[in-house]
């Protein structure tokens, strides 16, 4: 008979913000788990090898790795069980979650859980995508960041958002050259501070242009890019070929919601977030009582702002629990609140920000 382990909240997903819910909840005195399929904590930060910046609390000047084992050690003092190598495979009406570890399974049980199980990277559909060579985003970071393996000797960045740019600066770092970076849309999508530096390492940035085709036998061996017109479509005659081994996608994140589809809760399309994601209120508790999100699986964001909301939900779920003190949970949820308010303000948060006012229009119509 397999028996049933009880918490008080489990989080599942040991990322940007999982971590911080963890750390939260076990800092107000709740008995906590957290499971996580990685064999290390910290999901997309141990891949980041750049210093974040913003405000001293928001751990500006520390690199995004180094923020996982200071986040992972924390969570580790206050008692959080982690469950590494373990995978959710499903979430029932009884609020009992079964989970497969070292080829067992493991029946849990929370009064709360806090869902930050992140995005998945999209792909672009082009004649040989399955090529060797083309590769999502992440997979380079993983190659570089997390193994010290270099994915090539000459790259093509596909996205010019933060991601795009940020990767395709660290690909130079390593010791490969990056021939281009192409944006379908008009303008570059992500911050200035990451566009300068590829720029003054001679990186063109051909914006209004996508992938055509890669060309190869047993691997990436040409690109062939294209202007497109205002309706996204390559425009004739504009063609350029690029001689790379590799092709990068940065062309964003879809959350990975299944856990939330399973457990029933509300979902709206809101294409700004990056797909689906669920209807929740002001402390990011879903419909379904007691359960929270956090981080890119509520819509896709920064780390930064994953690990505000996944402080945001943690204290909220320990206030459901009641535990700690209400008036300083309480207040430490308005910081987190204000803190993310600031975050999303501004011209890089226009489209989070319109993302989150037409998740709460559709979810005021239904």
């Amino acid at each position: 008979m397999i028996s049933l382990r009880a918490y008080d909240a489990i989080v599942i997903g040991g990322g940007p913000a999982g971590l911080p819910a963890a750390i939260e909840l076990a800092s107000c005195g709740a008995k906590v788990a957290m499971i996580d399929r990685e064999d290390r904590l910290g999901g997309q930060l141990t891949k980041q090898t750049h210093m974040f910046f913003g405000s001293q609390s928001q751990r500006a000047g520390t690199r995004g790795v180094d923020i996982a084992g200071i986040l992972a050690k924390e969570a580790l003092e206050k008692g959080v069980e982690v469950y590494l190598g373990a995978t959710v495979l499903g979430y029932y009406d009884d609020r009992v979650i079964a989970v497969e570890k070292d080829e067992r399974f493991i029946k849990m049980k929370a009064t709360a859980y806090v869902v930050a199980t992140g995005a998945s990277e999209k792909m672009l559909a082009f004649p040989n995508n399955d090529l060797p060579g083309v590769y999502g985003a992440g997979a380079i970071q993983t190659l570089m960041n997390v193994h010290g393996v270099m994915p090539g000797k000459r790259a093509l960045m596909v996205g010019a958002g933060n991601i795009g740019l940020i990767i395709s600066y660290q690909l130079v770092q390593a010791g490969v050259e990056v021939a281009a970076i192409v944006e379908a849309a008009p303008r570059i999508g992500g911050y200035w501070v990451h566009a300068s530096k590829v720029r003054r390492l001679g990186i063109p940035v051909l914006t209004s242009h996508t992938v055509t085709q890669v060309h190869g036998t047993d691997a990436v061996e040409r690109v062939t890019v294209a202007r497109v017109d205002d309706s996204w479509s390559p425009v004739p005659g504009t063609e350029r070929d690029f001689d790379v081994d590799v092709v990068g996608l940065a062309v964003g994140l879809s959350p990975l919601t299944e856990l939330l589809w399973q457990a029933g809760c509300a979902m709206r399309f809101v294409p700004a977030l990056g797909g689906h994601v669920p209807v929740r209120n002001e402390n990011l508790e879903t419909s379904v009582d007691g359960l929270f999100v956090a981080g890119d699986v509520a819509g896709v964001e920064e780390a930064s702002s994953a690990m505000l909301e996944g402080r945001l939900a943690g204290l909220a779920a320990a206030l459901k629990l009641g535990r700690g003190s209400v008036t300083g949970v309480m207040k430490a949820m308005e910081e987190a609140r204000l803190e993310l308010e600031s975050l999303r303000a501004g011209p890089v948060g226009d489209k989070i920000r319109k993302g989150l006012e037409a998740l709460a229009r559709e979810a005021m119509a239904s």
